[in-house]
């Protein structure tokens, strides 16, 4: 990091915390400090569910997960614009008829507290953790990157974050977030021209592109379907517009870090076109970025790729028994891809002729080579793995970052870190503004102290603020890195969000289904997801559906056997 970049850095993240500070001050009571006393525009809105839902993960892991897989895990966003929809139609109306300050409050209107109680743990639950997540994931890349310790990054992260919050409550974590979206997505503009811009000079645009469906990561919709083999397909067509229609149901209508952005809006209208908003223009943001990976991904055709993206895990290898045997790994590395260098620019002149025999050929050669530089990458993992046992051998999650510190000049590579940093702030302060916010008003006022007075509950929502910052820290800071990051964190969401989605289902539209049965229905329902992470394949944006559907049909079989119940207890 030179001189200029932490200018930028710290300038940027400065100026979001300070700016949120000041324009925030003065809450007085639980209903500004919650709610933003309804004052917020549509753009306001839309920016801030984007920016609630676009955590450092997201630029972090995707561009990853796009130079491994290719532009397919767009196909998980389809199901989200038809969501936006049913939510600004059916869901929007009822929350603010009810003037609710989370969407918990109306299922005690609709059935009991022990079912207003239920879904806010099972919220409390996976958003806590996710939490975690969303500091734990750029902290551990931040740490290895600059050099700091892990615990010191998570603090820095968490302790900026809880300061703004604590401060200004829902209204600083929207108004914040319009500067954040400002400072990530023109981030990530820059690094895409900034990579286009170091492809060889015979290489155009459109040769990259060309270059990148022929190798396999143009593959942005896959419609194949087999009953045998598709459940355990995370990404194509039929999960993406099923299990994410569900998954983006469940987030958007009733985890409160979504609800708290739009139920501080100053109409329903404001609070739907900003709903609409985001559903028009989240897939092209995701695209944009998992884009911007393919062509990372074309970059490294034409330049020599580290063997391994975690630099600092590697480096560690060398001062190990094991170092010899990593250099030879890596020198073998080396001479593949000098091999390969000939047969992509056989690739590319033949695309430029439009040559398909030559481009077969070409495509065949380059796939070997390939092949040859992922075993051998997978002999260094394993070599890591063997020298420092508890280092992570998926390094998917550092390409991204470690193109924008080897190649991107001074300036931008403090943009690109404002880019996690500010990205990491965002999704963390809403995700603490909702815990603290549901704590508040489905736990502790509702069954813990029902009498305190607006000001009580106003430091009470301050003090619940800090505490779930410190929680979050605490888990980030004793959290193990998973397969795939912003896979983790939708994980944890499709173990809980069906469930939860059922529960406001049967609220919404099944009026026959009483408290007692949807409650143990979704207990059970909860019970079958849990069953089907731990003990099948089922690929996970399914579980949104299996855990939705599972507590309307044990509801309806649950209410039956009540009701049955009841008639022979009158007829006793």
């Amino acid at each position: 990091m030179r001189t200029l970049d932490w200018i930028v850095l710290l300038g940027t993240i400065g100026f979001i915390v300070i700016y949120g500070i000041w324009k925030t001050r003065g809450s007085k009571d639980i209903e500004g400090y919650l709610k933003g006393d309804n004052s917020m525009k549509w753009w306001t809105i839309g920016l801030s569910i984007m920016a609630t839902q676009a955590s450092a993960i997201t630029f972090l892991s995707t561009p990853g997960q796009a130079y491994e897989d290719g532009m397919r895990f767009i196909q998980f966003y389809f199901g989200l614009p038809i969501a936006m929809v049913i939510i600004s139609v059916t869901i929007i109306p009822i929350f603010y008829r009810l003037k609710v300050f989370t969407a918990y409050e109306f299922l005690e209107n609709r059935f009991d507290l022990k079912t207003r109680s239920l879904a806010a743990l099972l919220f409390l639950v996976q958003r806590g953790l996710a939490a975690g997540i969303t500091i734990y994931a750029p902290a551990i890349i931040l740490s290895t990157m600059l050099g700091w310790s892990l615990t010191i990054t998570n603090l820095v992260i968490g302790v900026v974050v809880i300061v703004y919050t604590m401060s200004g409550g829902t209204k600083a974590v929207s108004v914040t977030q319009k500067q954040q979206m400002a400072v990530m997505m023109g981030g990530m503009i820059v690094a895409g021209i900034m990579v286009v811009s170091y492809l060889p000079d015979n290489v155009g645009f459109g040769d990259a592109v060309a270059v990148a469906g022929k190798l396999g990561k143009m593959n942005v919709v896959d419609f194949s379907w087999d009953w045998k083999t598709s459940w355990d397909d995370r990404y194509n067509f039929w999960s993406g517009i099923t299990g994410g229609l569900f998954l983006a149901l469940s987030y958007f209508g009733t985890d409160q870090s979504q609800v708290a952005r739009y139920l501080g809006g100053k109409s329903i209208g404001e609070s739907r076109l900003g709903l609409l908003f985001n559903g028009l223009l989240k897939i092209p943001m995701q695209f944009l970025i998992l884009f911007i990976g393919v062509m990372v991904f074309v970059f490294y055709q034409f330049n020599q790729p580290p063997v391994f993206f975690n630099e600092a895990a590697k480096n560690k290898v060398y001062a190990t028994a094991h170092a010899d045997e990593l250099r030879t790994l890596e020198g073998e590395y080396n001479t593949i891809f000098e091999q390969k260098q000939a047969a992509v620019h056989e690739l590319v002149a033949a695309i430029k002729t439009d040559d398909e025999a030559a481009i077969v050929a070409a495509q065949t050669q380059v796939q070997t080579y390939t092949d040859a530089g992922k075993e051998v990458r997978e002999q260094v993992k394993t070599v890591i793995k063997t020298a420092t046992p508890d280092a992570e051998t998926k390094d998917t999650d550092y390409v991204f970052i470690s193109f924008v510190m080897k190649y991107l000049p001074a300036g931008l590579v403090g943009l690109l870190l404002a880019v996690i940093f500010s990205a990491a702030m965002s999704s963390t302060a809403s995700e603490l503004n909702a815990l603290a916010s549901t704590t508040v008003v489905d736990i502790y006022k509702r069954s813990v102290k029902s009498n305190g007075d607006p000001k009580h509950y106003l430091n009470a929502s301050k003090l619940f603020t800090l505490a779930w910052g410190l929680i979050a820290i605490l888990f980030a800071t004793y959290a193990s890195l998973l397969d795939n990051l912003i896979q983790a964190v939708n994980i944890i969401g499709s173990i809980f969000y069906g469930t939860i989605l059922g529960i406001f289902l049967v609220a919404f539209y099944f009026k026959r289904i009483k408290g007692n049965a949807v409650f143990f229905a979704a207990i059970l329902a909860e019970l079958v997801v849990l069953y089907c992470f731990y003990f099948t394949e089922i690929a996970f944006l399914w579980f949104n559906v299996i855990g939705c559907v599972a507590v309307i049909l044990f509801g309806f079989i649950l209410q039956g056997l009540i009701g049955k119940k009841n008639e022979e207890l009158v007829k006793a």
